[in-house]
Order: C-alpha cells, then structure tokens, then sequence
C-alpha cells in the first residue's frame, strides 16, 4: 500500500454543527481536524488502537487555527493534514488546510501531539516511537512556532463547568473540542454576532477528569482590545488546565 504523506479527506456540514448564525461552530472546526489526523494516524500505522497495543498514545498539546470563513449548512469542506516534524525536541507537529471544494480557504491550523505512556501517564521521547513518520519538509500551514501562553494576572471568572460524560472521551478526560465549546459558551449570543473570530489558540496543560469542575478566567488584552485571554483553572487546587487566546475582528 502506497503511504501517503499528505491526507486529503471531505466533510459535509451537518446541522448540529451549526451556531444560530447558521456557520459552522468554532468547535466543529476541530471535530474535523481531529477525524482527519486519526485517519491519516492510521493509515501510517500510529493510530490510536495501533500505538496502544506498544502502550503508547497521542495527546493533543497545543492548537492554533486561524479561520478565513465559515462554512454554512450542507457545504463540503476538504481537510488536508500532513505531519511536519518535531518543535522544541519533543513536539510531534501536524497542520492543516481546510478549503471548500473551489479552493476558497477556510482555516489553516497547526497543532503540537505528545507521545504518551497511557498508564504512568508519562511523556515519552520521541526515539519511542517505533514507527517513521514523514515530515514533509517541514511545509507549514502556519509558519509560526506554537510558543508558551502567557495571560495576564486577575483575570475575572465568566463561566464554571464541570466535567460529565458529553464532555469525556475515549482517553477518559474531556476532549480538546469540549474546551472550545467552553470558551465559546463563555461569551454572549450578542458578542458573537458583533465579532468574528479570526484566530484562536490553545495550550492544554493539565487534563480534567469526570466530575472535576473548571472556572473560566476571561479578559481583554490590556494594549489590543482585538486580543483576548483565557485561562482554565481547577477549581479544587488552583492549577491550570489551559491557557488560550482570541483574536476577534470587530
């Protein structure tokens, strides 16, 4: 079977996918990209049933997109993914360009994977894994490096959530798109409609587990009003399960 470096698959937009404004939700945005790094894992042989079997898996560390449109109802939208190689020695990358069947772009994103021991929950290096994975030359959807976020002290509370069975995967702790969905939840029908998101990023950096709750700490950028903050925060000891930023066009 012929191995291929670059994974081209399509989806249609479906209705539960939709906001009020009849687009595609942020979080739907992810839900593909997710399906489409899973099948391309696959058939390279480091899917999810794969790797187990080696007691190794993939976590989702960190995520940039930044969208140009947003499909509506019954679109087809084309994912295109490819692996490119390692950032900070440890990092496995994959981007992403999505389009719609004419070629108009939709979103570009980037995302960071780590390699780890599901039961000691233990990053692994990547020499661990046994399989080649192609780099592609390092092409990039997004050129810039997923750095470390930083958001501001005091940010005020939006929103607490806790953590239930629509929220957890088959890892066991809640999804990186139910982290979206929290975000976008934290903001207003109204400020939806006023301002559209042009780019979000997200660093995962302590999974949530079934039943722990989460406070949402939300503010503006102090010099750039475009530019939001958010940081997820355990509630029962304080410690950060995200960090993200926003960028709206007003």
């Amino acid at each position: 079977m012929e191995i291929l470096p670059v994974w081209i698959e399509e989806t249609r937009v479906k209705t539960y996918e939709t906001d009020f404004q009849q687009q595609w939700k942020p979080a739907a945005f992810f839900w593909a990209l997710q399906e489409a790094a899973s099948h391309h894992a696959e058939h390279l042989g480091v899917g999810h049933r794969s790797l187990l079997v080696e007691d190794q898996m993939w976590i989702l560390s960190r995520v940039r997109i930044r969208f140009h449109a947003f499909p509506v109802l019954d679109e087809w939208v084309q994912v295109e993914t490819w692996p490119k190689g390692l950032q900070q020695r440890l990092l496995f990358m994959r981007d992403f360009h999505l389009s719609r069947r004419d070629g108009t772009p939709l979103a570009d994103a980037s995302t960071a994977w780590l390699l780890v021991n599901p039961n000691a929950r233990r990053i692994l290096p990547p020499a661990a894994l046994k399989h080649n994975v192609p780099d592609n030359g390092g092409r990039a959807a997004l050129a810039e490096a997923l750095d470390k976020l930083a958001p501001p002290a005091g940010l005020p509370e939006r929103l607490a959530v806790t953590a239930h069975y629509s929220d957890v995967d088959q890892v066991g702790h809640v999804s990186n798109s139910r982290y979206i969905e929290w975000i976008a939840n934290a903001f207003s029908l109204a400020e939806h409609a006023a301002h559209r998101l042009q780019e979000l990023q997200i660093n995962f950096t302590k999974e949530v587990q079934p039943g722990e709750q989460v406070l949402l700490r939300i503010g503006p950028d102090a010099g750039d009003a475009h530019l939001w903050w958010v940081e997820g925060v355990h509630q029962a000891d304080g410690s950060r399960a995200f960090e993200a930023c926003l960028r709206f066009a007003y």
